[in-house]
């Protein structure tokens, strides 16, 4: 199989990542066309022992590393960029990388450390710094759709020790649409199945027609929504969960979901 036929797949995948470390697709493009010329010209190689993905990546950090790891420069303007981009550029750079390698592009730390040449303890540590950042910076207020009360009490838990407000519990449909009408929350957790047999799903439908708010899924009926049909949840919890995932994607569904005007009328 040819090189290219190799990295075709996974090209567009590397260019998201480039435009996202770097702030602008030009400059991302542009690292991402180095590193294919070089393993063109048998500059460089891919690592045998690695995934022709994670050796892809681990290229294109040789390259941008050689470059000098410019990202941006301090004075550079991001007034005109996405949220997400001018999130993303006050994270620290290295911070940044581990952090985008598993929240963006789906690496495991394992993998990104390989990509990085970073051992596992440095890139969790990454990960936990940048967290940290995205903690601060995203405090929010939370509402809770959960019928069963020592499960809502340790999502709780979690939500309050990352720096939210819990503004309410739900746990029926009703309660849900209910809380929601009092305050809008800026995050949403929601299980699937609820105490009066009315379902978080159809709750969470009737939140988004009239809000615009990032949803995590917490269930332990996962194929009730992995079901094939589109859209299917970004963020998708099986019961019983680690605290740990559910911290994760609390950053990650805060992080990336685009701030849009509300959808309620005015």
């Amino acid at each position: 199989m040819s090189l290219l036929a190799r990295l075709a797949p996974h090209l567009p995948y590397v260019r998201r990542y480039a435009r996202a470390l770097t702030g602008d697709q030009t400059t991302g493009d542009h690292y991402v066309r180095v590193a294919l010329e070089a393993l063109a010209a048998g500059e460089r190689t891919l690592e045998a022992n690695l995934t022709p993905r994670v050796a892809l990546y681990h290229v294109f950090h040789a390259i941008w590393c050689s470059s000098g790891a410019q990202l941006e420069n301090p004075q550079d303007d991001y007034s005109s960029a996405d949220d997400t981009t001018r999130r993303l550029m006050r994270i620290a750079p290295r911070s940044r990388q581990a952090f985008l390698l598993t929240a963006l592009e789906g690496f495991t730390p394992s993998e990104a450390a390989q990509i990085l040449d970073a051992d596992f303890g440095e890139v969790e540590q990454l990960i936990a710094e940048a967290q940290q950042e995205i903690d601060a910076e995203l405090a929010t207020d939370v509402l809770i759709i959960e019928d069963e009360p020592v499960i809502a009490a340790d999502i709780e838990a979690l939500v309050k020790e990352l720096g939210h407000t819990v503004v309410d519990i739900a746990a029926t449909r009703t309660e849900a649409v209910d809380a929601v009408a009092r305050k809008t929350p800026g995050l949403v957790l929601a299980d699937i199945q609820l105490a009066d047999g009315s379902s978080g799903i159809d709750a969470v439908k009737d939140i988004l027609a009239r809000y615009n708010v990032p949803v995590i899924f917490i269930t332990a009926f996962p194929e009730r929504l992995l079901t094939g049909e589109r859209p299917e949840p970004t963020f998708l919890i099986t019961k019983p969960f680690q605290p740990e995932t559910v911290k994760a994607a609390i950053g990650q569904a805060l992080f990336f979901h685009p701030r849009k005007a509300s959808k309620q009328a005015a």
